[in-house]
């Protein structure tokens, strides 16, 4: 397995360690989960309300290399953060699926029905996971196809002044 097949199934494996966890104990236990999240918007707490695609990426205005920067690295971040979350809920849906007994009595089939069903979950996780990975694609493209206009602007920038000593003042 090559290094960047390693680093890319770091957030899947996350998952299967969960799912190890919950399979262990023969599927009839589910660790309890509460997710708590406090958003703020300048400080100040959010009031109730449905949330919005603004809570999780800033506006997508692109007036700036450095807002492409933030826009890029933000929706990175949110998708990572998903696919973990996705790739968690997949492998408890699973565990909890595989205790309910299968009607025909099969030997493993609510483990197989209940695969079928985390499986679809599963690949959310990983179109997350690849949306992460084409979020850093995408700002690596802007840099390389406007690398001239970026340096353009760049070498006109002011070059920060050195601090002068100010010989009179003793």
């Amino acid at each position: 397995m090559s290094t960047t097949t390693n680093k890319g199934n770091k957030f899947a494996n996350a998952g299967a360690a969960a799912g190890g966890f919950v399979g262990a104990m023969g599927g009839s236990f589910v660790p309890p989960v509460n997710i708590t999240v406090n958003r703020t918007t300048n400080g100040v707490p959010a009031q109730g309300g449905r949330p919005h695609t603004e809570a999780l990426l800033p506006a997508p205005e692109f007036t700036s290399p450095a807002q492409v920067r933030n826009y890029c690295n933000s929706l990175r971040a949110a998708a990572v953060t998903l696919s973990i979350e996705v790739a968690m809920g997949a492998e408890i849906l699973k565990g909890v699926l595989a205790a309910v007994p299968d009607p025909q009595g099969r030997a493993f089939g609510s483990r197989v029905r209940a695969q079928k069903v985390a499986r679809k979950m599963n690949k959310a996780a990983d179109a997350l996971r690849d949306a992460a990975k084409n979020a850093a694609a995408c700002y690596s493209a802007f840099q390389q196809e406007y690398e001239e206009e970026i340096n353009r602007v760049r070498h006109r920038a002011r070059k920060p002044q050195q601090p002068t000593i100010n010989w009179a003042q003793q």
